[in-house]
């Protein structure tokens, strides 16, 4: 499992090979590229690489941070004080894994490459805590505008393996938070309607890489993102059925640098780079549906969804999908409570 939760983190380092590093926005021509002036033709295509991985892989670690419903199974307010839920979920977007080992950066200005993708799970495990505030008022058979606080907890632990080393200076736990406003509260006749509002963050990331005799610095990596989610849910004896919609909003960025051997073909001099300051904002729908089994007091979900929307543009290409196509997911959790 570890090893699959970095290979995303490991793609954005691994990109350093025989020029630089690669991640998002634009580095035009004339410019500086990593900081260095006298290198600006050697660094300017890593640096565009840099940039277009960046942009190619954020969306997709993003969603497999934020998922789909905020409870598993679940829509309706919990009922109050002294109700409360707890569980624990696996994320798994269905993504496309950039294969960095097969392109070059060149070392003769910026250059047009097509990145040959492959089929990778991106998982991200997640504790959930959610607790009853509010009971809400009376309607006839139900309630209405009952609260509930929720909260989740992401753990990301260090690693170094291959060339590869990952930090998290500020620590592996990363606390998300929000609420929920139950429309109506799920009884024997009444399905469970609610809107939420979900934050969930990564733990903040320092990873190295090494290639040869070149390095690559990805350093205050941050990933955060928000949830808005209308969600109904109905349970029929074992099996409970829920369905949603709602919109995602992704905050990315990261600080990039390189140290480059020298070349002996063409002659370039060993130096490394100043960082350069990546980042990456996007709003996306997001609609799943959930299927649960009952177990007394446990219960065991499984929830399939799916992203779309949005606009992101990159100078290099990317075979299959591209950075804004639609993408699958899919969660498994088991959850208890009151």
């Amino acid at each position: 499992m570890k090893g699959r939760l970095f290979i995303s983190f490991a793609a954005l380092a691994l990109a350093a090979t025989s020029a630089s590093a690669q991640d998002l926005q634009r580095c035009p021509p004339g410019t500086t590229g990593f900081g260095v002036p006298d290198q600006t033709r050697a660094s300017q295509d890593a640096c565009q690489k840099a940039i277009d991985l960046f942009q190619y892989l954020a969306p997709q670690l993003s969603t497999s941070v934020a998922g789909g419903n905020a409870t598993l199974g679940q829509a309706g307010s919990l009922g109050g004080l002294g109700h409360f839920s707890v569980g624990f979920r696996i994320n798994a977007l269905q993504g496309s894994l950039p294969q960095v080992q097969n392109v070059t950066p060149a070392v003769t200005g910026e250059v047009k490459s097509n990145y040959d993708t492959k089929t990778q799970l991106f998982p991200m495990p997640t504790a959930e805590l959610a607790i009853g505030i509010f009971k809400g008022l009376p309607l006839a058979i139900t309630n209405v505008g009952g609260i509930d606080l929720l909260v989740s907890a992401a753990y990301l632990p260090e690693f170094n393996s291959s060339g590869v080393s990952v930090k998290v200076p500020n620590g592996s736990l990363k606390l998300g938070y929000g609420a929920r406003v139950g429309i109506l509260q799920e009884s024997l006749l009444v399905p469970g309607v609610s809107v939420s509002y979900v934050r969930r963050d990564l733990p903040t990331v320092n990873i190295a890489a090494n290639s040869g005799n070149d390095s690559l610095y990805v350093n205050n990596f941050s990933l955060k993102t928000t949830a808005w989610r209308l969600v109904a849910s109905k349970g029929l004896l074992l099996f409970g059925l829920a369905a949603g919609i709602g919109q995602d909003k992704y905050e990315s960025s990261t600080d990039i640098s390189a140290h480059l051997a020298a070349r002996a073909v063409p002659p370039i001099a060993a130096f490394t780079s100043t960082p350069i300051s990546l980042s990456q904002n996007i709003t996306r729908t997001n609609v799943f549906a959930d299927l649960s089994i009952n177990l007394l007091i446990l219960k065991l979900t499984g929830e399939i969804g799916q992203v779309s929307g949005g606009t992101i543009n990159t100078f290099n290409t990317f075979s299959g999908k591209q950075a804004a196509d639609s993408r699958l997911y899919g969660s498994v959790g088991a959850r208890f409570g009151f």
